[in-house]
């Protein structure tokens, strides 16, 4: 195998790789330590080759690897590949295109929500891979025979796992069901870091504008923090922590003792810089400076046992037609379809529709109803 060390060497296998109709790629990293991840190998291959890169090398200039990833005429196949992306963006403002993600590609072939890729290389490629190196310093260098030998598996075996989804889709006419998707992971606003929007990540809304507020500010004070100094998230406060701190509204050092997620003595130290401004910012926010909260669930007689049938009936048709459910649809959209007369959710749209949305529909009004018959599922159609 080959570890490529010098910008000469890199060049040299890039010029090949442009020529392929698709590379498989994927990277080692660390981030546990820090907010921003530090990519430490790259890993890439084509037909009948297959090379390991190491960004680390004093000198190596990433520059012709940068251009594989954008060259409109090469395929980049990768497998849950968002952090990846996320690197990629990071270091060279650079979004691989086009783009295959073989872990969508098998949930669309009927493989199962999010299905790793040791279990692909089993039952595709009839592979095993050792696992034996997976939590590893991947900074240290010299790196070993077995790390370099568990790192390349991860772009050998997907070549026969590409090959073998691609023909499958297209032999069922899906390839157009992943265009969705891969559009998602090749927006650049998938990728965007802005502290402003960093309340998103918590999935925590509250109508109460000076709650939401905190919550809002807090979460923008943390990310700042947490990019400046390059460090977890987390370590600088936890998520239960700006929930509890938004809800209990502590305006001393001895009230923020009093919480139990937040550690004693922290809005005394010099982390916690800003942090009482943060919150007195959100507290002022009103209402119009809020966004909107989101639809509320009409929580009327009988929407429980409707959205449990709604699961069944989704579990049903993702089995018949072999697609997973996670592509299709989510709680909150099963939530919007019993509540709403016009859901507004993506099943109602495209080859979901027909998958699912017309089904769900037709069983919320009544036309259609569900049955047990020799220990299995069944649709009757209703008048």
């Amino acid at each position: 195998m080959q570890l490529l060390t010098t910008t000469s060497e890199l060049d040299q296998a890039c010029a090949q790789f442009e020529t392929s109709r698709y590379v498989t790629i994927d990277t080692e990293f660390l981030r546990e330590k820090t907010f921003w991840p530090k990519l430490c190998l790259i890993q890439i291959a084509m037909p009948g080759f297959e090379v390991l890169i190491d960004p680390l090398a004093e000198g190596i200039d990433l520059s012709s690897f940068f251009e594989v990833l954008k060259n409109p005429n090469v395929i980049k196949v990768m497998h849950g590949c968002r952090q990846d992306i996320e690197i990629f963006h990071k270091e060279a403002g650079v979004i691989p295109t086009p783009l295959m993600d073989s872990q969508v590609m098998a949930m669309v072939c009927g493989y199962g929500d999010s299905i790793s890729y040791e279990a692909l290389v089993k039952r595709i490629a009839q592979g095993t891979i050792d696992k034996g190196s997976r939590f590893t310093d991947w900074s240290r260098r010299p790196l070993n025979e077995h790390q370099l030998t568990y790192a390349l598996a991860d772009v050998t075996y997907l070549r026969d796992i590409y090959e073998s989804l691609e023909t499958e889709l297209e032999k069922t006419g899906r390839l157009a069901w992943l265009s969705e998707e891969m559009n998602i992971l090749t927006n650049p606003e998938t990728y965007n870091q802005s502290p402003d929007i960093a309340w998103k990540r918590l999935r925590y809304q509250d109508k109460r504008p000076h709650i939401m507020g905190v919550i809002i500010e807090l979460a923008k004070w943390r990310e700042t923090q947490a990019q400046t100094r390059d460090l977890p998230r987390n370590r600088i406060l936890k998520d239960d922590a700006i929930r509890e701190i938004a809800l209990q509204n502590p305006k001393t050092p001895e009230d923020f003792d009093k919480l139990r997620s937040v550690p004693r003595g922290f809005i005394a130290s010099r982390n916690a810089a800003g942090l009482m401004e943060a919150i007195e910012t959100g507290r002022k926010l009103t209402k119009n400076d809020l966004p909107p909260p989101p639809p509320v669930v009409d929580n009327r007689p009988g929407i429980g046992p409707l959205i449990d049938l709604l699961k069944v009936l989704l579990k049903y048709c993702c089995e018949e037609n072999q697609v997973a459910p996670k592509l299709i649809a989510n709680v909150a959209d099963l939530e919007r379809i019993a509540s709403d007369e016009n859901p507004d959710v993506k099943c109602m749209e495209g080859w979901r529709k027909d998958v699912f949305g017309s089904a769900a529909m037709d069983l919320k009004n009544g036309k259609l109803a569900l049955a047990s018959e020799n220990d299995k599922i069944v649709i009757i159609t209703r008048d």
